[in-house]
């Protein structure tokens, strides 16, 4: 179980993340979404420990982030992070570095090769495998970051913007189908942050809509559907992105009218 309580984060004079509680139990698959600047990455830095809250709680398993040696250590080991922009060892091949990765994680040797052979075939990775990180394509460096995310095996994922990156459709299908798999099958805890609802479709089990610093929702994808129904968005996926980006459709009419009135009045001029 993941609990946050209370969590308010800001940098300099600028409020992130304002007073935000909330829960994660084992089998979610939860997706964190909003427009940029919103908060999604620094909720996810806050709960995998890179960033300490000015003010409020992180508890995972029951141990309380930051407050032992012993507890932090034993988090790190059954969390997998997975920031939007990973470190790669550029020198390092690909074999090399899942091999260090899983090691970190104390998965037995056996089963650590078996893994990283699967991830590497399911990935379409097995042209780069022997070479260095830093002679793939970004592409091919996103999924080499989830390959070592997933063969922590880890009972927590925390995954922010994994599906962008140059990702092609083949790794968002074979990442959707992995997760959901975790989720459901192993009941592993899935978080995922994204800028916009549709890619999350059929994935996720929780949405979360950030706005502002602020949880806007925390529902299921099928009752923001019902609370977003309108005439105009009649896909699930406009619907959603109508709840997470308000602002968005407005300020698109507005712009368009006004590009409209200029063009209008540059044609009445060229006329005179």
């Amino acid at each position: 179980m993941i609990e946050l309580q209370n969590i308010f984060q800001h940098y300099s004079v600028r409020p992130i993340l304002k007073h935000i509680s909330l829960e994660v139990a084992p089998g979610e698959c939860v997706g964190i979404v909003g427009p940029n600047g919103m908060g999604k990455s620094s909720l996810l830095n806050v709960t995998s420990g890179v960033v300490t809250p000015q003010k409020g709680t992180v508890t995972i398993n029951g141990l309380l982030r930051k407050s032992s040696e012993e507890a932090e250590l034993e988090l790190r080991r059954i969390i997998a992070y997975l920031p939007d922009k990973p470190y790669l060892p550029s020198m390092m091949q690909l074999r090399h570095f899942l091999v260090t990765v899983g090691e970190l994680y104390s998965i037995p040797d056996e089963r650590l090769f078996e893994h990283m052979d699967q991830l590497i075939t399911l990935f379409n990775l097995k042209e780069v495998a022997d070479s260095p990180l830093d002679s793939l394509s970004s592409g091919q460096m996103k999924k080499a970051a989830i390959c070592a995310t997933l063969i922590t095996e880890a009972p927590i994922y925390l995954l922010d913007e994994p599906f962008s990156g140059g990702l092609d459709p083949a790794g968002i299908m074979a990442l959707k189908k992995v997760l959901r798999n975790l989720s459901l099958s192993q009941q592993a805890i899935v978080v995922i942050t994204a800028p916009v609802p549709e890619i999350l479709e059929e994935l996720v089990t929780r949405v979360i809509v950030l706005h502002d610093g602020k949880v806007l929702f925390d529902e299921t994808p099928e009752d923001l559907t019902g609370r977003a129904r309108t005439r105009c968005a009649s896909s699930r996926d406009r619907r959603l992105g109508k709840l997470a980006f308000p602002e968005t459709q407005n300020n698109i009419n507005d712009y368009l009218g006004e590009k409209t009135k200029a063009w209008k009045k540059k044609s009445q001029d060229g006329m005179h």
